[in-house]
């Protein structure tokens, strides 16, 4: 089949399933107002040509300039709430040359589906994400839990939640040592900081490490002479934080915890009615690995049924499986106490809160984190119906990996969590990019 052939194919498998009835900082004071971006001295970018295609240099990814009219319902979209998430970003993007235009121009739209629709075709260029010629990727779905306990621990609440640890130490790594096996010497260099120096006095073998995890940042500990990796969940479960990290409250539930873990920033509600907003602060730096698919290898549940609430279900009938459960996933999270009010969103990797039903995470090496993103896909609490919307990539995890990979975000609560618990679906993604910009890969 061509490869032309093959795209109207999919298209035509698109139009059939998606075209059913549609149902990281705070924001500071000192980031630049976008709003006073001098509009007349600047100019839009030339919109791109319809149907060029571009795969950034190393990369097996390819992006194609769509039409508007080819993402499936764009002209029912609620795109106010859209433009309001954008606005957000614009708090981040304003830093960015490119994305001062259309963030000044963001400033002066009106907050009506009409004038944000006309805002986003007319000065955005939708690429099409694909990679290795397939348009279908993976869809989930995540939420802000709300979990009950108590700032100091009780008889019932007695599960802490961990700030940073004091021993918990980041370290850059070059991009010539991300896959490396070899031994380097590290120094301390601030509280939680070292840097690799030829005279360190901690050495670090490198084949310890994960590779996945790596990135631009190895985290690890020191003890003795060496550099290594900072404890599993499973030894933080058993005690190993004990007298190392500050207890920013205390969870009634593990499993409620864990599931804080996965999605990154929640809400702790004291029996006094006290709401402790908490948001990722940083994490051990060891692989995420899917408790569920343990589970599913061990019998202990059918793969389909090792969704967040059938996990919960099976290790409360089953109490004496709960370290082991749990302790699979090695990764560990640690958080910070959020200000704001209670009706602002979790702030996602970007740095800006996060908008229920318009924020997004994505892979950031293939999407850029701040621009707006169409999502077809399937309504997790009816695979009949098309869910098919603009949001913003304003998030990232480290369980989404590839370019047309999202997690899409519901909220907080538990409704919320049912619906995100439940999503796992194949789904289409354009991203939107200013005219003029082209799409990168950031390895």
């Amino acid at each position: 089949m061509s490869r032309v052939s093959k795209r109207c194919f999919s298209y035509l498998i698109l139009s059939t399933l998606l075209t059913l009835t549609a149902c990281a900082n705070d924001p500071v004071a000192s980031v630049p107002n976008y709003a006073t971006l001098p509009v007349n001295a600047m100019s839009a970018g030339t919109p791109a040509p319809y149907g060029l295609v571009h795969t950034p240099s190393n990369s097996n990814t390819q992006y194609r300039v769509a039409s508007f009219a080819e993402l499936p319902e764009w002209y029912a979209q609620p795109f106010s709430g859209s433009l309001k998430s954008f606005k957000n970003s614009c708090l981040k993007l304003v830093e960015q040359a490119q994305w001062q235009y259309v963030c000044a121009r963001a400033a002066q739209t009106p907050d009506t589906d009409l004038a944000a629709k006309n805002f986003f075709e007319q000065f955005f260029t939708p690429w099409q994400v694909s990679t290795n010629g397939q348009l279908g990727g993976k869809v989930t779905g995540y939420y802000e839990p709300v979990l009950q306990g108590n700032v100091q621990p009780t008889t019932t609440a007695r599960f802490p939640i961990y700030g940073i640890p004091v021993d918990l130490v980041s370290v850059p790594l070059p991009n010539n040592l991300r896959n490396s096996k070899g031994v380097v010497r590290i120094n301390p260099t601030a509280a939680n900081m070292g840097a690799i120096q030829s005279n360190g006095a901690y050495t670090a073998n490198l084949a310890q490490f994960p590779v996945e995890t790596r990135g631009s940042v190895l985290k690890g500990r020191f003890i003795g002479k060496q550099f290594v990796p900072y404890f599993t969940r499973a030894e933080i479960n058993a005690g190993a934080l004990t007298g190392r990290a500050p207890i920013l409250g205390y969870a009634n539930d593990p499993v409620e915890l864990f599931f804080l873990h996965v999605q990154g920033s929640g809400r702790l509600v004291t029996p006094t009615g006290q709401m402790v907003r908490l948001g990722f602060a940083d994490a051990n730096g060891l692989a995420y690995r899917s408790i569920g698919q343990y589970m599913a290898r061990k019998n202990y549940l059918p793969l389909a049924q090792t969704s967040m609430q059938g996990i919960k279900t099976w290790i409360n009938a089953n109490p004496l499986h709960l370290a082991e459960v749990l302790g699979q996933n090695p990764r560990y999270v640690f958080f910070r106490v959020l200000d704001g009010s209670p009706e602002q969103g979790p702030i996602g990797a970007m740095g800006v809160p996060l908008t229920a039903g318009f924020s997004g995470a994505v892979d950031k090496r293939f999407i850029t984190l701040g621009a707006p993103l169409f999502l077809a896909t399937t309504h997790p609490d009816n695979p009949k119906v098309g869910l098919n919307r603009l949001l913003v990539a304003q998030d990232s995890g480290a369980a989404i990996k590839g370019a047309v990979r999202v997690d899409y975000f519901w909220g907080y609560g538990e409704a919320a969590g049912q619906t995100a618990g439940k999503q796992n679906a194949t789904g289409y993604v354009w991203q939107l990019l200013p005219h003029g910009v082209m799409p990168t890969y950031r390895p």
